[in-house]
């Protein structure tokens, strides 16, 4: 707490000016509180303070006139000058759209094939199919295409179905598993059938699949002969056919563990990739498909 002092009694103090006490280097009065030898002066509010305050306030009444301020009910005022943010936002993107309409329709009619080879296109497309696949994608698949639990890399050289563009391209329109008539089908079926034991010994291939320590010529690799080739293929590399991923790739989708194998054999998977017919314009599906592709090229060695 400051310490009040008498004015009066303070040294310099002048017994003809009452309560005031001078500071002898600023000759302002001071207020008489004393912290340690600093004495508190009794100056002005500072006038550039005042007057940055009476500016804002100035601007303010003049914002509220000229520009969109005060909310009522379900509306608000749009001010003298008109502004509306939702119009600008709706003439931004209309201008957005005449820039890159000259080259967004070939996407539309073109082979995607043709499109991918033509490298000055597809370099001024990429940033158009990256906000794509960040508005579409990502949420699922990761924003560099990474995958995640139950959600397949993209950014691999390993395919469920494919990589070509045109086979991306229909998948992205149809779907995997989805409501959509011509969607893409594939399942893990559940391996409840089986004993346990047998699912167990199964499960400790499947997840030395991944080392290349599987072995083939063991009861456990009997059962995955038996069981699991017809799909992933004889060496557990994938079925493109079926969509059945590959058990010898790092970028599995569920986990590649004991314990997630086994839950995957007792239950099965099945899951869903909807179809983006009717969401995104056949333009945007082949403009997607392309840069879903380059993602897979990127990553092969």
């Amino acid at each position: 707490m400051p310490e009040t002092t008498d004015p009066k009694q303070l040294p310099g103090a002048d017994p003809h000016t009452g309560n005031r006490l001078i500071d002898p280097v600023s000759g302002y009065d001071t207020t008489g509180h004393d912290w340690g030898g600093i004495t508190e002066l009794n100056t002005a509010f500072p006038k550039i303070v005042i007057w940055a305050l009476v500016l804002s306030f100035g601007y303010s009444v003049i914002a509220w006139i000229l520009l969109p301020a005060w909310p009522y009910g379900g509306d608000y005022t749009r001010g003298l000058l008109k502004r509306d943010q939702q119009v600008q936002a709706a003439e931004g993107f209309r201008d957005l759209e005449a820039g890159r309409q000259d080259w967004m329709t070939r996407f539309a009619s073109e082979d995607p094939a043709e499109l991918q080879a033509d490298a000055a296109l597809m370099q001024t497309a990429l940033p158009a199919a990256r906000r794509l696949f960040d508005d579409n994608c990502a949420a699922c698949h990761g924003a560099g295409g990474t995958g995640g639990p139950g959600f397949p890399v993209l950014a691999d050289e390993t395919w469920l179905w494919s990589s070509a563009p045109e086979t991306l391209v229909e998948i992205l329109r149809y779907g995997i598993n989805s409501d959509h008539p011509d969607t893409f089908y594939g399942e893990m079926p559940a391996f409840d059938w089986m004993e346990r034991s047998e699912r167990a010994a199964l499960s400790t291939f499947v997840v030395a699949l991944q080392d290349g320590s599987a072995d083939f010529d063991s009861d456990a690799g009997a059962l995955f002969t038996e069981n699991c080739a017809s799909c992933h293929g004889d060496d557990g590399a994938g079925g493109l056919e079926v969509g059945a991923p590959a058990l010898t790739d790092a970028a599995v989708i569920y986990g590649q563990d004991h314990a997630t194998v086994m839950e995957t054999l007792r239950h099965g998977r099945a899951g869903v990739m909807p179809s983006w017919e009717g969401r995104l314009s056949d333009a945007e599906i082949t403009l997607l498909a392309l840069y879903v592709a380059q993602l897979s090229e990127a990553a092969q060695p």
